[in-house]
């Protein structure tokens, strides 16, 4: 084991007050504080039915999952055993980032700062992608640590990776964009086939780690029963949500077989 150092401590600071701001964030955005839940702030620009790309309102029980993860995350990291450890030594500060920026989206939304919420997003989504990386590089120390920091931070980052394509999806509309006469379905038909492809690339290069695949097929899921019973209504974006969640699980299965034979 390594020897604790003071920084250990600032980190794992920083990562419980971190969180401590996610769910004051959350609650915010839920609307208990007073103002609006961010499905109803920024004129409905984010709800279930204000484009072809967003995800079915139960979609979003997905945070509380996440929640309760990033918040055991930031528990586990003060036990002892993992003080000292070098996966939180490189993960702590950019899980951190990770809770300070999903406060910032939530605020841009409650803010009317839309556009603003771009950005965030997608600095959010680098963001998690690069702290995925740092714990596949750095094994875990047990099945705990890896339902609690991997399978956390795979689940953030599948979620995270449909919300972006929601989210740019949801300024453009509101900012008036036409799809340059394209018309809409073709384009929800390709935002959905990337965001696919994303899942794709994920389970490929993560060797077919399940958490991603789980909460980003949970989010074209809903995609696609959102366009199915509910307006706007399209079965082409909803074939297209399933086509990639069929996609996505087949790849992920056959990155995972690849793996553990390489592993054997």
């Amino acid at each position: 084991m390594a020897t604790s150092r003071g920084s250990d401590t600032a980190r794992q600071i920083t990562v419980a007050v971190s969180a401590v701001l996610a769910i004051i964030g959350s609650f915010i955005g839920s609307g208990a504080a007073g103002g609006e839940a961010v499905q109803n702030a920024s004129n409905g620009a984010l709800a279930a039915d204000a484009t072809l790309i967003a995800p079915g309102g139960p979609a979003f029980s997905i945070w509380s999952v996440i929640y309760l993860g990033l918040v055991a995350y930031a528990v586990w990291q003060f036990f002892p055993a993992q003080r000292s450890a070098e996966r939180h030594r490189a993960l702590g500060y950019w899980v951190a980032a990770s809770l300070l920026l999903n406060a910032a989206w939530i605020l841009s939304i409650q803010a009317d700062l839309l556009w603003l919420s771009v950005p965030i997003i997608a600095v959010l989504l680098f963001v998690l992608v690069r702290a995925f990386m740092i714990a596949r590089a750095n094994p875990p120390s047990g099945i705990v640590d890896t339902v609690i920091t991997d399978g956390t931070i795979g689940l953030y980052l599948g979620w995270v990776t449909i919300a972006t394509a929601a989210n740019i999806t949801a300024v453009l509309v509101a900012a008036g964009f036409d799809g340059f006469g394209i018309a809409p379905e073709v384009w929800s038909v390709i935002v959905i086939a990337v965001a696919g492809l994303v899942g794709v690339l994920l389970a490929i290069r993560f060797g077919g780690r399940i958490a991603p695949t789980l909460s980003l097929c949970w989010g074209l899921a809903w995609v696609a029963v959102a366009r199915l019973t509910d307006a706007p209504e399209s079965i082409a974006t909803a074939v297209a949500a399933i086509v990639a969640v069929a996609a996505i699980v087949i790849v992920t299965i056959a990155a995972r077989v690849v793996a553990e034979k390489r592993s054997a």
